[in-house]
């Protein structure tokens, strides 16, 4: 079973968005018994918080199913216990690398590499409100993903 834990700042926006995308893809393509999928955040910031109620109109317009969620800050020990961790942006990526194990930096990648553009952000809505292009983004980066998965099967 493959554990992938998508990670942002805060964990109420673009990493939950990710990590019920990702499970909505998963469970159409019938492969949810291979995959663990989760979201964490790289501030206390938002600790305990729902996910942000633009993210979740904008997952329920597009029929993406979501459950209750509570941010929280990603420990080193679910780090490495993942076998990938997904980060939305480089500021996610430089503040990882100072929360887990210098033995799982391998595992972390941007989202967008899975959507074939190399390690550009995905759009984050917390501050331009465009929570369409950051589901544009996310969406690409899981389906990416999902292809990826499959082919290193």
């Amino acid at each position: 079973m493959m554990k992938i834990i998508f990670v942002c700042h805060g964990n109420i926006c673009r990493s939950p968005m990710a990590e019920y995308i990702m499970k909505d893809l998963v469970r159409k393509a019938g492969r949810e018994s291979e995959f663990e999928i989760s979201s964490a955040a790289v501030s206390y910031e938002e600790e305990g918080n729902p996910i942000y109620p633009p993210a979740a109109r904008m997952l329920q317009c597009k029929g993406v199913p979501y459950s209750a969620h509570a941010a929280h800050r990603i420990t080193s020990g679910e780090a490495s216990e993942a076998d990938l961790i997904v980060v939305m942006d480089c500021s996610n990526r430089r503040l990882l690398g100072k929360i887990i194990d210098s033995a799982d930096v391998p595992k972390v990648h941007y989202m967008m590499e899975y959507a074939g553009c190399g390690c550009r952000d995905v759009a984050d809505p917390w501050y331009t409100g465009d929570f369409s292009r950051a589901y544009e983004d996310i969406l690409a980066g899981c389906q990416g993903l999902l292809s990826y998965t499959a082919k290193a099967c």
